[in-house]
């Protein structure tokens, strides 16, 4: 049988398991959280108050703080684009009514509500130039982007094992600057929304593991063809208005390293952890193959750090379209 057939057989197989991991890692509609539970009423006779408020506690925070909370916002908004890719992946037929694509529609109804918020925060904060992110999300959606996976659900469950945990420690650290500047509401926004994100990852590490339990070999060689590529983040490929395609991500990224929301380092750790999570050191039966891509991996994290360790970090703040020099309009 060929390693396609493997991966429909792996996954059809996985498939029964899957109606268990929606009741174990997502949330029942009419139990989990909605934007509304955050933000201001707008019909009620505290909404300009409480407007004032968030306009005023918004103030202490800094140039970097903002870009990267709008660029986390945009990452989130582009769930259009998420959706589609996930749904186009081998084994998950978007036109039935499986449980793998019960599973996307659900996880996807989750996501939506993080743009959802994040975006209505930053309208309200009075911080930010709103059309210019506005068209960023646009760009982000429109010009689409390449993750590397193409439609093998190995390699795509590697993607997104690894991305939810990325994105978990970000807004969780953005929830912590947010509170240690006495933004409480910013901070309780984002530290949920890094709970969502942690459920997420640890249902596709799940759908991982479950894998290598039924074809270790391929997941194997999946898993190392996804390191050696680089797992690419969707905010990869942000831009600004008049720019390119990605031309926005470097500066956006060196952003997030200064206030310590995102780093190479935390890279190399969601690697180690994965590595441990998948127990790839006694993974049993693989193939010459496999083997070979195991002891890659192993030495990956040590090599990444050394590579870290050489990445200058300027002081400097890049000024964006999105947000004003002293952070006000």
């Amino acid at each position: 049988m060929s390693a396609f057939n493997v991966r429909l057989e792996v996954m059809k197989t996985i498939e029964n398991q899957v109606s268990s991991f929606i009741d174990k890692f997502l949330i029942p509609i009419e139990k989990i959280w909605q934007p509304t539970d955050f933000l201001p009423a707008s019909d009620s006779d505290s909404f300009l108050e409480e407007l004032k408020e968030i306009r005023e506690v918004s103030k202490d925070l800094s140039y970097d703080f903002w870009v990267v909370l709008i660029g986390d916002m945009v990452t989130e908004e582009a769930l259009p684009t998420y959706e589609s890719w996930l749904m186009d992946v081998e084994g998950i037929d978007q036109h039935s009514k499986s449980d793998w694509s019960k599973w996307v529609r659900h996880w996807t109804a989750e996501e939506n509500r993080h743009g959802d918020v994040l975006n209505k925060y930053l309208y309200l904060s009075g911080r930010v130039n709103m059309k210019e992110i506005e068209k960023t999300t646009q760009y982000l959606i429109a010009d689409g982007f390449d993750i590397q996976t193409d439609r093998d659900p190995y390699k795509n469950f590697v993607y997104t094992s690894f991305q939810e945990l990325a994105t978990h420690i970000s807004h969780k650290r953005v929830a912590k600057l947010a509170m240690n500047k006495g933004n409480k509401l910013l901070g309780k926004m984002c530290q949920i929304i890094a709970g969502d994100e942690m459920r997420h990852y640890l249902a596709y590490r799940e759908f991982v593991k479950t894998i290598f339990e039924h074809d270790p070999s391929e997941m194997m060689l999946a898993f190392t063809d996804m390191m050696k590529r680089k797992i690419i983040m969707p905010n990869h490929y942000i831009r600004e208005s008049g720019q390119q395609v990605a031309d926005a991500f470097s500066q956006f990224s060196m952003a997030a390293q200064r206030i310590g929301v995102y780093t190479s380092y935390d890279y190399v750790d969601i690697m180690r952890k994965l590595i441990k999570y998948w127990d790839i050191t006694n993974l049993m039966g693989l193939t010459e193959e496999a083997e070979k891509a195991r002891d890659y991996v192993m030495k990956l994290p040590d090599r990444m750090v050394r590579v870290a360790e050489r990445i200058h970090i300027p002081d400097e703040m890049t000024q964006f379209k999105w947000v004003e020099p002293n952070g006000t309009l």
